[in-house]
């Protein structure tokens, strides 16, 4: 390794280990539990045939197969451990996936584009159904603001690149407002969650189960949320390399989820039960959020990627990401 290399490698490790220690406090701002730590390292190469690092992130069905452990079960035969780990949204867990931490992992519409902008090396391996309900742009109770037109020249926090960004973005295009009208607040949604409870933000665009919490414990109003503007698509992403060479753990592990998925679309009130010690919230909230979720896993259509470009291209008109992206690129050829 050069000296470049090693360099850059080292300041990667540093950049992920430190976002993970910042964000070990609670991630909704003191009702979720910690954070555990980040433990990865890069020096394992990707496309290990005896270990697969799968990130995932607070809520899904990832924390749901992981409690059941089937994966572990099905991929013990052949020898091969499966080692979990939490960030706490997808740009993050992006990011441990550029650093050579993370094999798979699943993350909303918007951050891959990000990625694949910052040459992230990832090919999209499976998608859920659009779960356009789960994510909102919200205000305090008492706010005067009804509509998002009145968001011009408020401050309006939500994490830069993560899925509620493009959310943002069409909400205010439908509602004749430029990105150049509010004053955008880049915060993680712990962050977040604070600036939005203490008033040092207007509005704050989240998705669930996040949106179900600051709706039911702190009465949040709802003035838009996906319906007519975005599908709020879930991805199943991967390093091109461990696709490239693990193509049958990955479709082992897409159909363990599939099967989690089946048994929670018709188990709302279990998974609930099942989550609630595991994410912090009580299972009343978490039953808001699965009923707005969409289950089951989908191969990436060209209907998806057409839809995937129209976010990069989004973006890139306003030169939010450098140039222009061929998201295409980014499919997995599955053998």
């Amino acid at each position: 390794m050069t000296t470049r290399n090693h360099s850059l490698d080292t300041r990667r490790r540093r950049l992920l280990q430190g976002a993970a220690a910042g964000l070990t406090g609670a991630s909704l701002g003191g009702v979720l539990a910690p954070l555990a730590p980040f433990t990865g390292t890069s020096a394992h190469a990707q496309g290990d045939s005896k270990r697969i690092r799968i990130g995932f992130q607070k809520y899904g069905n990832f924390v749901v197969l992981k409690a059941r452990g089937t994966l572990e079960k099905r991929l013990a035969s052949e020898g091969i451990a499966v080692q979990w780990l939490e960030f706490p949204a997808g740009p993050q867990l992006l990011e441990g996936l550029n650093a050579g931490a993370v094999d798979v992992g699943t993350v909303g519409e918007t951050p891959p584009i990000f990625a694949q902008a910052g040459r992230v090396d990832f090919v999209y391996i499976g998608s859920e159904p659009p779960a356009p309900r789960g994510e909102a742009i919200v205000v305090p109770q008492n706010s005067p603001i009804r509509t998002v037109a009145q968001l011009r020249g408020k401050k309006v926090a939500f994490n830069k690149g993560s899925n509620v960004h493009y959310l943002l973005v069409k909400a205010l295009q439908q509602a004749g407002l430029t990105y150049a009208d509010i004053e955008p607040v880049y915060l993680t949604p712990a962050d977040a969650r604070a600036a939005f409870v203490q008033g040092s933000a207007d509005a704050w665009v989240i998705w669930d189960p996040y949106l179900a919490a600051i709706e039911r414990q702190a009465n949040a109003r709802t003035i838009a949320n996906g319906e007519g503007l975005v599908r709020n698509t879930q991805y199943y992403v991967a390093a091109r390399k461990f696709a490239a060479t693990q193509a049958h753990v990955l479709n082992a592990l897409l159909e363990e989820v599939n099967a989690v998925d089946s048994w929670g679309r018709e188990n709302v009130p279990q998974v609930a039960a099942l989550l609630s010690p595991l994410v912090g919230l009580d299972a009343a909230t978490l039953e808001v959020a699965l009923k707005r979720t969409g289950y089951g896993v989908q191969p990436i259509s060209e209907a998806t990627l057409a839809y995937q470009q129209q976010i990069a291209d989004t973006f890139s008109a306003l030169k939010l990401i450098p140039g222009k992206l061929s998201v295409a690129d980014a499919r997995w050829k599955a053998t």
